[in-house]
């Protein structure tokens, strides 16, 4: 057993340096310099010294090997942290670096340094650097069950760096501004420390204060830097002006419509530090046009398919809005609650000429920091506009208007109160309110976590209720959770129960799929972390679930839903090739919601499913990753379904890299819901054949550390060729339809493409240059038949939405301007 002792470090403050001691020698260059001490400012010799790195994987407890060897210093002014060093290697080809952006990770060696500024061991600030000088920065929360936290690296602060490299390694300086980090007044401060070096050819991860990844959290572990006395949080105020260009060209088959429409907007994201702790966020007048296209699908399941959110503003600095699971931002400028309810108003002669697919975001802004005494609050708040349908009588030729969706005012309010030993107590509010008489929306939940003094175990619980109101009767609805396990050591264990009643939902503002259930799942889990002879890592869980109805449907007797019992198991081999099998069997279930009508029910068989993943060292020039996974079902149709996946990766250079990844999921025998006749009493089901295909290729070329080209291209194809169709029976069985069905009635074939091009430039800091080339095109038919090479000709056939757009972002910071106007 290890034995970790916290190290503490603590020093004057030290004298005013000019930033920056390391020369510059270009951005991203690979040029090789002739060694000579590049920390050369007399400062840097009365600096903290750290020189005594411990590894944590995958040995721990190792110190460094001679001659790889981490020197790095530390020290403070009145202007904000400096933080220098040299990253030694005996050999520079062990040295891995790419060009991937800032936050793009990439297969790169990196130094960071971790800041507990309220040494609260759940909040943190992290600062990377790479070898050719690429930054990365994230905040950090605790997240139980993680030895690496959870890390947001959308959030972005604006710092400044140098790297060099030379022929004994690699040399390094941060300026961290107080604007780039959050802090209390305090006239003395003690902040949690930590220090990190990764090196990706080998996996090696080292760390100033020791980590055992067999204890839960990293904050949990870290050291101390005492002492810090007399530093001031600055003037927060951060302006990011806009101006952006769009021209977007659809063929149109009407001659007297041009196919080319432009756009040309501003506006301004704004960041205002309202005291040394909380930051304003806000949004005027928003621009998302050139975020990453949506990865669209043929949805055969009865949910609503959840998708990724890319907007920077609802992915920068949310964790506290994750909490408890009930926000999804997404519904902010989502779909129109009333779009699809246009085509329920129209009368005789009439179309819809119009109708927009999305609500209109007006403004958005959020307030978010933490308390001295560990209070973390988070308010956000957005609102919508009025959106019309425009419906046109095909005789008269007159048009009128359909309130697609209401002008909407959405709202989350979280209260994170940080308790001893890691622990917390949490209280969420989401609110949606909607003009014209539409319904509102009110969800609010109480969540507690608790840690013992060793951190060790484990007890959460939370409760919430929800009201909404739909023609203008309250209905409210109720749900809990709650979990108690081992968190640390080699075995650990998970109980966790929740129930929701059948009135509760969290869909306005979160992402809710169904609710009446009480759910049970057990883990346990043990790991070994100890290198042996074939393994770095090695673990094995084994899970049960168990899951009823809350209450019963229907005329159904049975509240029994679902169950199953599953196993895993992975590692990562000594030539840091990660692999793992999965196995798991399901009983048979009743099934509730593929039936698409209240209260009606479908007998799932019970089934059996085996799988295994495989994936290669990614700090080679090669990188393959493979997956494959086969579920069998035990019934009348013997249903089998494959789920199939390579992904490649190839580097030419530091600059230049492609990656292409192919998912193949067959369901030769497959059955499921078709459609609903008479009224929805009779509902239909049928054996089918689905085929899907997607594919995805990626290109990379990074000009320098501060610009950079990505190409990405995506293909999916997804086809239901129908077989036989039964009708499902009220006690949940089928029966074959005995009507005849015209020949590929219910047959579907959708088939999507997309490319999205970016080319960034960040000309200053904090400002970037973006052009962007996006492009799009839908086909959807029922011919189900179609080899994939047909699918691609139609496609590539079919009218294209090309959209061109450039954006300019720039950052002004108040401090910047206030020291030129004094200089000037």
């Amino acid at each position: 057993m290890l034995l970790y002792i916290k190290q503490t470090i603590s020093f004057e403050k030290a004298i005013t340096i000019k930033y920056c001691a390391i020369p510059d020698f270009g951005n991203g260059t690979n040029k090789i310099q002739k060694f000579t001490r590049k920390l050369n400012e007399p400062a840097w010799k009365d600096a903290a010294k750290f020189d005594e790195m411990i590894e944590f994987r995958p040995t721990m407890g190792k110190n460094e090997e001679k001659g790889n060897e981490t020197e790095a210093y530390l020290m403070y002014s009145d202007e904000g942290i400096y933080f220098g060093g040299t990253c030694w290697e005996r050999s520079l080809d062990s040295i891995s670096k790419e060009l991937a952006g800032r936050d793009g990770f990439g297969q790169n060696d990196y130094i960071g340094i971790i800041f507990d500024t309220y040494s609260d061991k759940l909040n943190g600030f992290e600062y990377f650097l790479t070898p050719l000088g690429e930054q990365w920065d994230a905040k950090m929360s605790s997240n139980q069950n993680s030895n690496n936290g959870g890390e947001d690296f959308a959030w972005n602060a604006v710092w400044k760096s140098k790297v060099v490299l030379h022929e004994k390694g690699w040399t390094f300086e941060m300026f961290l501004p107080y604007a780039a980090i959050r802090f209390s007044k305090d006239k003395i401060q003690n902040w949690g420390l930590n220090i990190t070096r990764r090196k990706r050819k080998t996996e090696q991860q080292y760390t100033w204060n020791p980590i055992d990844i067999n204890v839960n959290g990293f904050l949990t572990q870290e050291g101390q830097w005492t002492g810090i006395t007399d530093i001031k949080p600055p003037l927060r105020l951060q302006l990011f002006p806009y101006f952006s260009v769009y021209e977007n060209h659809y063929p149109s088959s009407n001659a007297s419509i041009s196919p080319w429409t432009s756009q040309v907007s501003g506006g301004l994201d704004l960041k205002l530090g309202i005291s040394q702790s909380f930051t304003l966020d806000a949004t005027l007048i928003p621009d998302f046009g050139q975020v990453q296209s949506d990865n669209r699908v043929l949805n055969l399941t009865p949910f609503e398919v959840k998708f990724n959110e890319f907007r920077s503003f609802f992915t920068e600095g949310t964790e506290l809005f994750s909490k408890g699971d009930y926000f999804y931002s997404r519904r902010i400028g989502g779909t129109p609650i009333g779009l699809y309810n246009v085509e329920n108003d129209l009368k005789s002669n009439e179309t819809i000429r119009f109708n927009p697919s999305t609500s209109k975001l007006i403004n958005a802004s959020k307030i978010s920091g933490r308390t001295k005494s560990g209070l973390g609050v988070g308010v956000l708040n957005a609102i919508t506009k009025n959106q019309y349908a425009i419906i046109e009588d095909t005789i008269s030729g007159t048009q009128r208007t359909f309130l697609s969706d209401p002008s909407t005012n959405y709202s989350v309010i979280v209260l994170d109160q940080n308790l001893k030993n890691n622990s917390s107590i949490s209280f969420i509010n989401t609110n949606v309110t909607r003009s014209n008489n539409y319904s509102d929306a009110n969800v609010s939940s109480a969540m507690v976590s608790l840690f013992d003094k060793k951190n060790t175990y484990n007890l959460n619980a939370r409760a919430a209720l929800s009201k909404i109101n739909p023609k203008n009767v309250n209905e409210y609805g109720y749900s809990h959770a709650f979990g108690i396990g081992k968190t640390s050591g080699r075995l650990t264990y998970q109980y966790d129960q929740e129930l929701t009643d059948t009135k509760f939902t969290s869909n306005d503002l979160g992402y809710f799929t169904n609710n009446n259930y009480i759910n049970h799942f057990a883990y346990v889990g043990y790991r070994y972390t100890v290198p042996k002879a074939w393994y770095n890592r090695l673990q094995y869980n084994f899970n049960v679930n168990f899951s009823t109805l809350y209450s019963k449907i229907g005329d159904n007797e049975s509240k029994y839903q679902s169950g199953g019992i599953r196993a895993n198991m992975n590692a990562q081999t000594k030539k840091l090739v990660w692999f793992g099998i999965i196995g798991n069997f399901n009983p048979e279930q009743n099934d509730f919601y593929e039936p698409r009508v209240n209260g009606r029910l479908y007998r799932r068989g019970k089934s059996v499913f085996f799988g295994s993943w495989l994936e290669g060292n990614s700090a080679k020039k090669y990188y393959v990753g493979a997956e494959f996974f086969v579920r069998k079902f035990i019934n009348f149709y013997d249903a089998i379904g494959y789920d199939m996946s390579l992904t490649q990766n190839y580097r030419f250079n530091s600059k230049f890299s492609v990656s292409h990844q192919v998912a193949l999921n067959p369901r030769p025998t497959g059955l499921g819901f078709t459609s609903t006749l008479d009224e929805r009493k009779t509902i239909l089901f049928a054996t089918r054949n689905v085929k899907t295909v997607e594919n995805t290729f990626n290109l990379k070329y990074n000009f320098t550390n501060k610009m950079g080209l990505t190409f990405r291209s995506r293909h999916y194809v997804s086809q239901v060729l129908n077989k036989n169709f039964f009708t499902l029976q009220t006690d949940g069985s089928l029966l074959p339809y005995k009507e005849s069905l015209p020949k590929g009635s219910y047959n579907r074939n959708v088939n999507i493409f997309n490319i999205d091009m970016v080319y960034t430039w960040q000309f200053a800091p904090g400002s970037f240059l973006n052009a962007v080339w996006k492009n799009a095109s839908f086909l959807e038919g029922s011919q189900a038949d179609l080899y994939y090479g047909e699918n691609f000709r139609n496609i590539m056939n079919s009218d294209q939405n090309n959209n061109f757009s450039l954006k300019v972002i720039y950052f002004i910071d108040y401090l910047t301007v206030k020291g030129l106007v004094k200089r000037g």
